[in-house]
């Protein structure tokens, strides 16, 4: 059996069409897209290019787009660039507890610079109530920033509803997006959000290129990276056209087939946990896999451990993550899972499963041998001792 990989919510593959778009901008079209000269308008006509294949992603206009490295930075511009701009209008700012760290992490600094942040609770499902973040608002709020859907768990937040409610007050709404961007239909329109974070490497692009969509009529956000004042002054600095590109191509290939694909997948994933179910009644899911994203699945298996699997697994060519990618290293309990009410226990115990394009039904049923046979080599060496 070849080797399965279940692990797209920290990364995807490469696809091979956009490795293809890319070759080209890496060893002959190498040109600066600030320059006059033909080599860089060639260069400025293949940003225009992907700026227009990434806005068509979430049905936005192309100057709505402002290229970055990846989803932490265009995070950290949403964050950092709407409280630093609108300081003077108020400083509270209203967020998730099961927020990438990409958005904690900023709010928290922020709180060092005097600013008061709400970290809302969720459901054991993960679910915000729009109505919890009504009640949070304040006179003082200028910034909203709600995932649009969980990486470790998947879970889909109703981000319309809140947007509605944000724009009643003239809240700016923010929502990161990049675990949910070529996995499911997005339209900046119909969700009335303010700014849209999305990144390359999540959508079988390059790693290094993301980018921040920002209503037009937003206003002025204070930049993190200062230079010669690209992407009209919101971040400066040589664009990464190769990874630009490659992104505008991801975009572009995920829109073709989004829908279908997500239905595929999500077939996939749930014939996958009907049979685990039945092999292993003690497994627990977390979350609400009907309401979140189709290719993710975390659960645990009572009194097994999670990296014991996780190894068992490796070994057998089998790619899994017991949290997120941005935490891997870090022995505390996941943020999310500990704000869901699990465990200590068993989010020690947790798999996440996340699906991909090449994922085959035949794939997880190799999957489910090689786990249920690691669940009872593992019992088995633990009821000896």
């Amino acid at each position: 059996m070849n080797p399965v990989y279940l692990d797209h919510n920290a990364t995807t593959p490469l696809a091979p069409e956009v490795l293809a778009c890319m070759m080209p901008i890496l060893k002959e079209n190498f040109g600066n897209p600030s320059s006059v000269h033909s080599r860089g308008r060639a260069a400025r006509v293949q940003l225009d290019t992907a700026r227009e294949q990434t806005a068509q992603l979430i049905n936005g206009h192309p100057s709505e787009i402002v290229f970055t490295s990846g989803g932490t930075e265009s995070d950290n511009l949403a964050v950092f660039g709407v409280a630093h701009a609108l300081k003077d209008q108020g400083r509270h700012i209203i967020t998730s507890a099961i927020e990438h760290p990409a958005v904690l992490n900023p709010c928290r600094q922020l709180e060092a610079e005097g600013f008061a942040v709400d970290y809302l609770p969720v459901d054991a499902t993960g679910y915000l109530n729009p109505e919890a973040v009504r009640e949070a608002m304040r006179s003082d709020t200028i910034l909203i920033s709600i995932q649009h859907s969980n990486s470790e768990m998947g879970r889909v937040q109703d981000i319309r509803q809140i947007a509605e409610e944000a724009k009643d007050r003239g809240i700016l709404m923010h929502t990161d997006a990049v675990q949910s961007a070529g996995k499911l239909p997005l339209d900046v329109e119909t969700m009335g959000i303010d700014l849209l974070s999305l990144s390359a490497h999540k959508l079988y692009g390059p790693k290094g290129a993301g980018a921040l969509w920002i209503r037009r009529g937003t206003g002025a956000l204070v930049p993190l990276v200062f230079g010669g004042g690209q992407e009209k002054k919101r971040r400066g600095g040589t664009e990464n056209v190769a990874g630009i590109v490659g992104l505008g191509r991801a975009a572009e290939l995920a829109a073709e087939s989004l829908e279908e694909e997500a239905g595929r997948v999500r077939l996939v994933r749930d014939q996958f946990l009907e049979e685990l179910k039945s092999r292993v009644p003690a497994v627990k899911v977390h979350g609400d896999p009907g309401k979140g994203l189709p290719n993710t699945l975390s659960f645990a298996v009572e009194g097994v451990s999670g990296q014991s699997l996780l190894v068992r697994l490796d070994v057998e060519g089998i790619a899994v993550s017991t949290g997120t990618a941005c935490s891997s290293g870090v022995t505390q309990p996941s943020e999310t899972l500990t704000a869901l009410g699990i465990s200590e226990d068993l989010i020690e115990g947790t798999l996440r499963m996340s699906l991909g394009r090449e994922t085959t039904g035949e794939n997880m049923e190799y999957v489910l041998e090689v786990f249920c046979g690691a669940v009872e080599a593992i019992r088995g060496r633990v009821a000896k001792i």
